[in-house]
């Protein structure tokens, strides 16, 4: 029997992180002189300008019913490369600033679980929480593009290198979709085994 509480649950935990997780993407961008972000209203904690409907709801809810890690992102924040202050350098911060964000989460809400005594309901969706925000981070920190850890990549990575993961940007979440199918079962225990570490690491 679906229970439709922990799956709105979950959805709300989801919309929460992943804008959290957006948004500082844009704001880092534009303190570091790109506003297209910003011209897009994409520095705001509206869920609904961050959500792909695919990567963000549609593909972790079917993982997760497959008893799977969840895979999950947003939209992805517009931005000008050639704004951005530090070249690549910038770029890398851009980049991993919103998984960033996610840990930070992670460990802060596991420090109120740990601190304060939390039942029921209230607990459960403190400890999803925690579950979903290192998800958030291991999945996009992995090193393929257009993933926020394919920027770190690039950013010291030599020119070849950089040349082949331009061609794999171009494809946008088409790209990153036909990948991530075609090498999930390599993939899937990676993100199991460094969910499961960072997990241990914040309880």
């Amino acid at each position: 029997m679906i229970d439709f509480t922990h799956i709105l649950i979950f959805l709300a935990v989801l919309l929460v992180s992943v804008t959290v997780h957006e948004m500082m993407h844009g704001y880092i961008a534009y303190r570091l002189g790109d506003d297209l972000a910003h011209s897009k209203g994409r520095i705001s904690l509206n869920p609904l300008v961050h959500i792909d409907p695919f990567l963000s709801i549609i593909l972790p809810a079917v993982l997760l019913l497959m008893g799977q890690p969840p895979i999950l992102a947003a939209k992805p924040v517009p931005i000008n490369t050639s704004s951005i202050q530090g070249g690549d350098a910038g770029l890398a911060v851009v980049g991993i600033a919103g998984p960033l964000t996610n840990l930070v989460l992670a460990f802060v809400t596991g420090a109120i679980i740990k601190t304060i005594v939390l039942n029921g309901l209230v607990f459960d969706t403190m400890q999803l929480a925690v579950y979903i925000n290192v998800s958030l981070f291991v999945f996009n920190m992995l090193p393929i593009p257009p993933l926020d850890g394919s920027r770190v990549l690039y950013s010291v990575a030599p020119s070849p290198v950089q040349a082949i993961m331009r061609r794999m940007e171009s494809f946008g979440l088409f790209g990153l979709i036909i990948i991530l199918l075609l090498a999930y079962p390599v993939i899937s225990p990676i993100l199991d085994t460094t969910n499961n570490f960072i997990l241990r690491l914040v309880s």
